[in-house]
């Protein structure tokens, strides 16, 4: 399908995501997609403030965040510019890790909503990328228009639309090389499954958004479904009367209420459950460290037994300390969280949590309890009790990879970074 440079400002406009006179910070990497948000976003008259992120994975990603700034002065809104130093090397999914630190950051600078530069192209790979490695219906729900105060306004609209859009109007982006990175999963669904697809349907990207939206809608019905057949505790003999598709998706909206989190709750997994005696007492043990508990017959979720609370421990600064089952490191300018080193001092302590731990994290205004945090962090309560927690001078400075307090937060002096990586 052509590509259509009117396309872009028409889908932003109809989704509603930017609004005259609402705030609304721009996420700006410098790349042809947000380069086209950004322009999109003043024209529809929105007061429009911009955060580009310099993840440090690049030796010129400086003229990206040049880019940035020559395109902020001719549009006349303001630029904030944090680098942040991530670790190619580091184990885990180091695109998922970018991703989190950079909403992180957003959460602290937006005054209201936050625009993500995410397109249809992005949606047809997101589907296609968890539908190879992620069994079950939620990987072809794609991602939302709006998630919390993120919001995706071009989401409607393809690659090929915003770079016509950019092109159109005589705007300047850089790609980034790190697209192109065969070694990146995404990279080779990018670069080898869509062109593929793309021969058999040119319109590949519309179609599968299409299909994301049909699903969305019938997943409404579903949800309701779930939800009328209440809460648990259930009878075991009940749930063998349901259609087995609900009754799975029953036992999977429990397992996560106790889980606290979403879970790759599988097929066999539930029909496990479902095959549990009615007599006595039977137990399976499901993904998430949660177990489904069978007694006489009725069926009920629960967290296993919590880890021991690891002893507290005296960390220098820099320094490294273990921690129950975590590595904690702080050294100056470099790691996942960034502080102010003159607020710390020379030794912190790394304690797990407590009931009733309250901070003050960066950017919200107020306190908030940990546990809140955890929920909002998506920190699985079973390991909630060995997650480490940071203080200075006996006040919470620092909950790795969930939230920093405003006091400690890296300022124009010397910054400290702190990491926990999980070893055990």
């Amino acid at each position: 399908m052509a590509a259509d440079s009117d396309r872009p400002l028409a889908v932003a406009r109809a989704s509603g995501l930017i609004r005259p006179g609402e705030p609304l910070l721009v996420l700006l990497s410098g790349g042809a997609d947000s380069v086209c948000l950004l322009d999109v976003a003043v024209r529809l008259g929105a007061p429009v403030g911009v955060l580009h992120v310099d993840h440090g994975l690049r030796e010129d990603s400086g003229e990206d965040a040049e880019l940035c700034r020559r395109l902020c002065e001719s549009l006349g809104v303001p630029l904030a510019v944090e680098r942040i130093g991530l670790d190619r090397d580091a184990p885990g999914n180091l695109q998922a890790e970018a991703r989190r630190r950079r909403y992180e950051l957003a959460e602290r600078h937006a005054e209201g909503d936050y625009a993500a530069a995410h397109t249809a192209t992005d949606q047809a790979e997101t589907v296609l990328y968890r539908l190879a490695t992620s069994p079950g219906r939620r990987a072809l729900l794609g991602m939302r228009a709006r998630r919390g105060r993120l919001v995706r306004p071009l989401l409607e609209a393809t690659r090929a639309d915003t770079r016509a859009y950019c092109e159109a109007r005589g705007l300047e982006w850089r790609d980034d090389p790190s697209n192109e990175d065969l070694h990146f999963a995404r990279a080779r669904v990018r670069h080898e499954v869509l062109p593929a697809l793309r021969e058999l349907n040119p319109a590949l990207e519309r179609t599968i958004g299409e299909t994301v939206q049909l699903l969305r809608d019938e997943a409404e019905v579903l949800d309701r479904a779930v939800r009328e057949v209440g809460p648990p505790p259930f009878q075991l003999v009940e749930l063998g009367t349901l259609p087995v598709a609900l009754a799975r998706l029953v036992l999977r909206a429990a397992a996560e209420e106790a889980a606290g989190r979403e879970l790759p709750l599988s097929r066999r997994d539930a029909d496990r459950v479902l095959a549990l005696r009615t007599t006595g007492t039977a137990i399976a043990q499901l993904p998430g460290g949660v177990r489904a508990v069978a007694e006489y017959g009725v069926l009920r979720f629960e967290l296993d037994t919590e880890v021991a609370l690891p002893e507290p421990a005296r960390l220098e600064v820099p320094g490294r300390v273990r921690f129950g089952p975590w590595d904690v490191e702080v050294r100056p300018a470099e790691g996942a969280d960034l502080l102010d080193a003159g607020a710390l001092g020379r030794e912190l302590v790394v304690r797990g949590w407590r009931a009733g731990d309250r901070m003050r994290p960066a950017g919200l205004g107020g306190s908030k309890t940990l546990q809140d945090l955890f929920t909002d962090s998506k920190v699985p309560r079973v390991e909630r009790a060995s997650w480490p927690v940071v203080e200075a001078g006996g006040e919470i400075a620092c909950v790795p990879a969930v939230a920093v307090a405003e006091r400690f937060r890296a300022g124009d002096g010397p910054v400290v970074g702190i990491s926990a990586r999980r070893v055990t």
